[in-house]
């Protein structure tokens, strides 16, 4: 669907929601829409909404039958039909995969993007006010023209408005796609295998591909997961220069990093991999103790720790950090996998 290829068609909107009515006979009740321009036709997304509100279950039916609901949408398109049908939905069923990609005009011309940067984060915050939806806002990095300084003011401008969870992805070069169109000139280079992600550009450089692509994991396993919610607070507040200047990074980094939290979490993810050398088998109780040394630099130890083991605890771990040693109460028995929900995650973010 994101390429010029026509491999996809539209069938009949009677059609799907006849074919989803008897999946949900058969008891289906996780539905994930892949249409990454799921609001643009708005007679087609009330209609498709409105089927699952008709199907939301009674109050106190089991876990078993509650919906869960992922919708792919553009972010400037939200019309108040739309809006009103959204308002509708309960906490835990919503989820709505929202495509910013990038904040910076020249880029979204270049790339035949029309997006209303104004009217895209009017449109988030009204949803994280207004709606019960869970927000993942995606951000692509290695666009055409985007430099590293560019994205990073995307990104702390979304940052701002305050998703439940930034997606950040690489530019990959899909097959017919017409970013390919701007190879020559941007300097695009690929990689030559599936899925050809940008492995650097005219204004990015492969070692900074490689730097970007650690933080994209990082970022997933500490703010994503939202395993670290307080913590995160203190990784994201600026760190006094003397720790600054013990970091890696360049000065442009490091002064960037006194006013923007994407630096200090550029520097942050510079700093992880140094020390831990991998972005993988990565457990919490690892990632408790790393967090615990690098925040102790600043911040007086005893403060990291409560943030550290109130974290810990809301995210339903059990085994037993260093740093948390002697603090942790005894726990039951974890709960059998099957009773665990898709919604398990959202529930982190809201705590």
């Amino acid at each position: 669907m994101s390429s010029l290829d026509k491999t996809a068609w539209a069938f009949e909107l009677g059609r799907v929601l006849a074919a989803l009515e008897v999946l949900y006979q058969r008891g289906a009740r996780n539905f994930k829409f892949v249409d990454r321009t799921f609001n643009l036709k708005i007679e087609h997304s009330v209609r498709i909404l409105q089927f699952f509100l008709d199907h939301l279950p009674a109050a106190g039916a089991s876990a078993n039958e509650q919906l869960f609901l992922h919708f792919e949408v553009i972010p400037d398109h939200l019309p108040e039909r739309l809006k009103a049908m959204l308002r509708q939905f309960p906490l835990g069923v919503l989820q709505l995969e929202v495509g910013v990609q990038s904040f910076n005009a020249e880029v979204q011309h270049t790339i035949s993007r029309r997006q209303d940067n104004a009217a895209s984060e009017a449109n988030l915050r009204w949803l994280l006010t207004h709606s019960h939806a869970h927000l993942h806002a995606d951000l692509i990095f290695g666009l055409p023209g985007e430099t590293l300084h560019s994205f990073a003011e995307g990104f702390d401008r979304l940052l701002a408005i305050g998703p439940h969870e930034i997606q950040l992805g690489v530019l990959k070069r899909l097959r017919g796609a017409p970013v390919a169109r701007h190879s020559d000139v941007h300097g695009m280079v690929y990689d030559p295998e599936p899925p050809y992600t940008v492995s650097h550009t005219g204004v990015v450089d492969a070692d900074t591909v490689q730097r970007f692509t650690r933080l994209v994991r990082y970022w997933d396993l500490l703010v994503n997961s939202g395993r670290f919610a307080r913590t995160l607070v203190l990784l994201l507040q600026t760190p006094p220069a003397d720790v600054i200047g013990a970091l890696g990074g360049t000065e442009t980094e490091k002064t960037a990093a006194q006013t923007s939290p994407f630096w200090r979490f550029w520097l942050l993810s510079d700093w992880l991999w140094q020390r831990l050398g991998s972005t993988h088998k990565l457990t919490p109780e690892l990632l408790v103790d790393t967090l615990f040394a690098y925040l102790s630099q600043s911040l007086p130890p005893e403060s990291v720790r409560q943030a550290l083991l109130a974290d810990y605890l809301s995210s339903g771990a059990r085994a037993n950090p260093q740093a948390l040693q002697g603090l942790l109460p005894r726990q039951p028995p974890a709960p059998a996998k099957a009773a665990r929900t898709l919604a398990a995650r959202q529930e982190r973010h809201r705590v």
